[in-house]
């Protein structure tokens, strides 16, 4: 879960990397099997990663306190 700004630019960041890696992936992957087994787990992390910053973004943000 997704606690600050600073966490979910970090979780952008590697959502890009991700995606990065999954575009590397259709680039030298001809075999579809081949292509769909090896890039599942990555697919499943971004679903993971995406929900994450959905559930930061809907949720009303914390007001800092002085004490």
């Amino acid at each position: 879960m997704i606690a600050n700004d600073i966490e979910l630019n970090v979780t952008f960041e590697r959502i890009r990397r991700i995606q990065e890696q999954i575009a590397a992936l259709r680039k030298v992957e001809t075999n579809a099997t081949n292509y769909r087994l090896s890039s599942s787990g990555f697919i499943a992390e971004l679903d993971r990663m995406q929900l994450d910053v959905r559930e930061y973004l809907a949720s009303p943000p914390q007001l800092a306190t002085t004490r």
